[in-house]
């Protein structure tokens, strides 16, 4: 199998585990990329499972291809960017599909349907289930780890080949997929099972007027070993933070450390007189912290004084000592004249 790129302009080759050759022609440079037998072998087997062939095998390429595998290359060549596209189009496939299949439901019960389904245990199965294991290109890196990262990754390549069909064969061809892999796993039972903690703190604080977002504040290891640090916000005000090996479980910790401490930040869950009693208190803390700060204001001016009055008082002493000097000096001189 051979990819055939064709270019107005020179491009900058890199290496991608592959055989690479490059002719010229009159009008444009063409590319004749040549797989290696396990990519041949891996694409193969996932259009079997996806039951689609790809009209650009270069999306389905990348989204089967670890991070650890594209080292030192751009992340194009990976699945990482097509796990961004893919997260929002599964989103609303699984949104619009809830939606009309559940008229009766409110908000929060489709959002927790939603939720439940798109969570990455639930991936992760559903890809297992499919072989997507079998598929998954790894680097060199991962060898001997145990795949250390494989459930993650099995997560990672589902929500990766939505955004391949999708860019290959339209909503159409991601839809289909979908429907025959993960919809079949959609049940009204989703809508009363405990509530994952992002579905649990939108329908919270919704309650009041707010909608919570997540931030990605840190990236910490390798690109095929990495940590995630996330943190949600309401409007501007950050709240906790959550860790995780994928950006889904880190937002997850970081909603179910939010919860634990609503009281904390909102006061919910107390009622009204202990709320007056925390609203007085933090008045207090605040009041307090000023006049701190005020206190610490002045000592410091107090002691810039101090540090200005002694250097002045040492300068005069200096020129005090240096014109007493001078006074010497000419008794001595007079004296000397008189002798003579």
């Amino acid at each position: 199998m051979q990819f055939r790129i064709v270019c107005r302009s020179a491009l900058h080759l890199n290496r991608f585990d592959r055989l690479i050759r490059v002719c010229i022609d009159t009008r444009s440079l063409v590319i004749d990329v040549k797989l290696t037998e396990e990519q041949e072998s891996k694409l193969s087997l996932a259009e079997k499972i996806l039951e689609y062939s790809f009209v650009d095998k270069r999306y389905l390429l990348s989204a089967i291809t670890h991070p650890s595998a594209t080292e030192g290359l751009s992340v194009k060549f990976s699945y990482e960017r097509l796990e961004f596209l893919g997260d929002s189009v599964l989103g609303a496939i699984v949104a619009s599909n809830a939606f009309h299949e559940f008229g009766e439901l409110d908000e929060g019960g489709l959002t927790r349907i939603k939720v439940a389904l798109v969570s990455g245990s639930r991936l992760s199965q559903v890809a297992n289930d499919l072989g997507f294991a079998d598929v998954i290109v790894f680097g060199s890196s991962e060898a001997g780890t145990g795949r250390r990262g494989l459930h993650s990754a099995l997560e990672n390549v589902y929500e990766a080949v939505v955004a391949a069909l999708y860019l290959d064969g339209g909503i159409e061809a991601a839809q289909a997929f979908v429907n025959r892999t993960l919809t079949p796993h959609m049940s009204i039972d989703m809508a009363r099972e405990p509530e994952n903690p992002k579905s649990a703190l939108q329908e919270r604080l919704q309650e009041d007027g707010i909608t919570p977002t997540y931030k990605l504040v840190e990236t910490q290891g390798p690109p095929h070993d990495r940590t995630f640090v996330a943190q949600v916000f309401a409007g501007t005000q950050g709240l906790a933070q959550g860790t995780g090996r994928t950006k889904k479980e880190a937002e997850s910790q970081a909603a179910k450390s939010t919860l634990a401490r609503l009281s904390e930040f909102f006061g919910f869950g107390l009622d009204p007189e202990e709320k007056a009693e925390r609203a007085a208190e933090a008045k207090k803390e605040k009041a307090e912290r000023a006049a701190e700060a005020k206190k610490a204001k002045a000592e410091k001016a107090a002691a810039a004084e101090r540090d200005r009055a002694e250097r002045a008082a040492q300068k005069a002493r200096r020129k005090g000592g240096k014109s007493k000097v001078k006074l010497l000096e000419a008794g001595n001189d007079q004296s000397d004249k008189d002798t003579e």
